[in-house]
């Protein structure tokens, strides 16, 4: 399937919606704790049970990305977003057989296995064509797009609750909305396969990077140079600090002021995660902009930086003033956001448009890992607190104290960060055919 070129007079800014489509959909991965009530209770699970279809598709996410972004810059946008749309929905069609049959392990292959490949490919299918259709403000067309992903949950949270209540929260009503997500989202995803479009001076599919300007360095060497891996170390650590709150958002303000005369409701407790996925949203469109402004080393300084000040001011004062504890949430979650919008770009400044989406996807490998450190550090420090007696704030005191610590270590390798040495830029084809020459022949 080779990559569709626009025609002349094609318009820029009908390839954000298409990227949209495809974003807003596989958002609803953040959506998933609504699920997670009705299958504890149906197929008799534990939290941490009803947590690995999520968990998983974060890890494959992660390791689709870094596999698949190589075939996503050679096949092009339309093939990408195909395959995602493929996975993604077959993923829920094999949960919502899982969900009929009360076979819990069909739910964690399709939805987390199956289901995440498509996470992965559909979350990295748009990022290189909007760099290139988008060169003077390369942040705000990624935040575009991947403010959907954090958008998504806005969406299918309601949705999805509606459905459970509407269809019942057994194993067949379960299986009924996974059914009628799986359609749905196909739908709604092939408006993005119909309308991506790549630009005219779009490089051949193939090609080498003589077409393109300014330094370019292919994926294979740009995971050899210490910057792809400072980054990770910065992508790694800012998503573990604001999946820590996101993962367990309505439980932490519960117990944050379960104690106090002021308790947080069930339903309070649901309207600060809808209000933590609008930061979330927010922040990858805002931050991501802004960045084209001051700069993305500048903005990681503030993702990082203020954002472990807030988190210690949440561990410090938190559970003494609500206004406080939500409005530090919600800038840590507005970063969580903004830190994926912007490294794209980043990425971009430091090894060039050649193969940026094939770098990006292996860089998603942090993903993976922060979906399973940021979850497993707050749960299980919660859990062996609670064992050890205490209750409230101070479940979480420590793991926070982590994330802080956490926070640093991504500051310091953010300041890490220089530009990317000549050796490992690929020559342009003038400059190759030189190298060629200046060569001995072979015996």
């Amino acid at each position: 399937m080779s990559p569709p070129v626009a025609p002349p007079g094609w318009s820029r800014w009908l390839v954000p919606p298409a990227a949209l489509s495809v974003h807003l959909s596989i958002g609803q991965a953040y959506a998933w704790s609504v699920f997670k009530p009705p299958l504890e209770s149906a197929l008799g699970l534990s939290g941490t049970q009803s947590a690995l279809p999520f968990q998983l598709a974060i890890v494959m996410l992660g390791l689709s990305a870094a596999f698949g972004g190589t075939l996503v810059e050679r096949n092009g946008p339309r093939w990408a977003m195909t395959v995602a749309l493929v996975c993604f929905s077959s993923g829920f069609l094999i949960s919502a057989l899982g969900a009929a049959t009360e076979q819990y392990w069909l739910i964690v292959l399709g939805y987390g296995f199956v289901g995440g490949i498509g996470l992965g490919i559909g979350y990295i299918s748009p990022v290189s064509t909007l760099i290139k259709w988008f060169p003077d403000r390369p942040g705000m067309a990624t935040g575009i797009a991947i403010m959907g992903f954090g958008g998504g949950a806005l969406i299918a949270s309601p949705w999805s609750a509606q459905m459970l209540e509407s269809f019942g929260a057994d194993h067949s009503g379960i299986a009924l909305a996974f059914l009628v997500h799986g359609l749905s989202y196909a739908v709604f995803m092939l408006l993005g396969v119909l309308l991506v479009r790549v630009p005219r001076t779009e490089r051949p599919v193939d090609s080498g990077p003589g077409v393109l300007t300014g330094p370019q360095v292919s994926a294979r060497s740009a995971v050899r140079t210490p910057q792809f891996w400072c980054l990770w170390v910065v992508l790694c650590m800012n998503v573990t600090a604001g999946i820590g709150i996101l993962e367990k958002a309505a439980p932490m303000i519960t117990d944050f002021f379960a104690d106090t005369s002021t308790p947080v409701s069930a339903t309070a407790a649901a309207g600060f995660v809808a209000l933590l996925s609008a930061a979330n949203m927010a922040g990858r469109i805002g931050w991501s902009s802004t960045s084209d402004l001051i700069g993305r080393k500048n903005i990681y300084r503030v993702y990082l930086g203020v954002g472990a000040v807030l988190y210690a001011l949440i561990a410090l004062f938190g559970d003494s003033s609500k206004p406080l504890f939500i409005l530090c949430a919600l800038v840590i979650l507005s970063f969580y956001g903004g830190g994926f919008a912007t490294v794209p770009a980043y990425l971009k400044d430091l090894f060039g448009t050649y193969q940026v989406g094939a770098i990006h996807g292996r860089l998603l490998t942090a993903w993976s890992t922060a979906g399973v450190l940021g979850p497993l550090i707050v749960n299980w420090i919660a859990d062996r607190q609670e064992e050890a007696g205490k209750h409230g704030a101070s479940l979480y005191g420590l793991s926070f104290g982590i994330m802080i610590g956490l926070l640093v270590v991504g500051f310091v390798a953010n300041e890490l960060v220089r530009p990317v040495d000549a050796r490992h830029h690929v020559p342009a084809p003038r400059e190759a055919a030189d190298v060629a020459r200046q060569q001995p022949e072979s015996a």
